[in-house]
């Protein structure tokens, strides 16, 4: 009966739990076994494996066959290499108390080597808390400042809102000045206006008189004009019958040589 050492799934769903048995080949990998010698969990970090060295030992001597997986698992716990040096001890290269002594030896440095594997993913840890840490104070850092700056915002702009209604109501209480003054000063403006309007009435019929002599002497200056005129149209009339009389004679005097001729 041939024999196989190999994983028997148990667990629930997303998280597998596996038994180390050593089974007939013939089975199925979840049915019936000959001796389970372990357990072997993959959900914790670093994988937790059980294992009876003894018996997975005792079972390699006796010919059974390990599944590739189930290897892996027996030579990371020392199974494989006990059996070789049991194997050694058959052909006289070794004595059972080599043997237990390489296997010590070997022990020793597979533990300080889980042991400095188990420092390692300690400080990984560590140095992601450390980062996480510092990636979140350095946020709460970043949203205290912004407050700040908001805070700092707001209030500048509430002085300046202030600073603006100060200055509106200044400027309201220099117009409200100014308009009392515009309205003081009115009446005094209508006073000194009326003694201007006098001076103008006043100063009216003076322009009157004074143009009255002028159009007097045009109107004397007139019939002289007329009587200088007179004398200048007569000699004109005088002057008219002449021209015609000796303009008459030469066009006769035209006409009769053309006949002539």
């Amino acid at each position: 009966m041939a024999v196989k050492i190999r994983l028997q799934r148990h667990g629930k769903k997303g998280k597998p739990f596996y038994w180390v048995v050593a089974a007939d080949a013939r089975t199925k990998r979840d049915g019936r076994f000959l001796e389970k010698i372990g357990t072997y969990n993959p959900n914790t970090h670093p994988a937790t494996i059980d294992i009876s060295v003894d018996r997975a030992v005792d079972w390699l001597q006796k010919g059974a066959q390990p599944t590739d997986t189930a290897r892996n698992l027996l030579s990371d716990i020392g199974a494989l290499l006990k059996n070789h040096l049991l194997n050694g001890v058959r052909k006289g290269a070794h004595t059972d108390e080599d043997v237990e002594a390489k296997f010590a030896t070997w022990l020793s440095d597979k533990e300080k080597r889980q042991e400095e594997a188990k420092d390692k993913v300690a400080k990984d840890k560590a140095d992601v808390k450390a980062k996480a840490l510092a990636a979140e104070k350095e946020a709460n850092e970043k949203r205290k400042a912004d407050a700040q700056a908001a805070l700092e915002a707001a209030e500048a702009e509430a002085a300046a809102a202030e600073a603006t209604n100060e200055d509106a109501q200044e400027a309201t209480e220099d117009v409200a000045s100014i308009e009392a003054a515009a309205e003081e000063a009115a009446p005094e403006a209508t006073e000194d206006v009326s003694p201007v309007e006098a001076a103008q009435e006043e100063a009216t019929p003076e322009a009157t008189e004074d143009a009255a002599p002028v159009e007097a002497v045009a109107e004397q200056a007139a019939p002289e004009a007329t009587e200088d005129a007179a004398p200048v149209e007569a000699v004109a009339e005088q002057a008219a019958p002449e021209a015609s009389e000796e303009a008459a004679p030469e066009v006769t005097n035209e006409e009769a040589q053309e006949a002539a001729e």
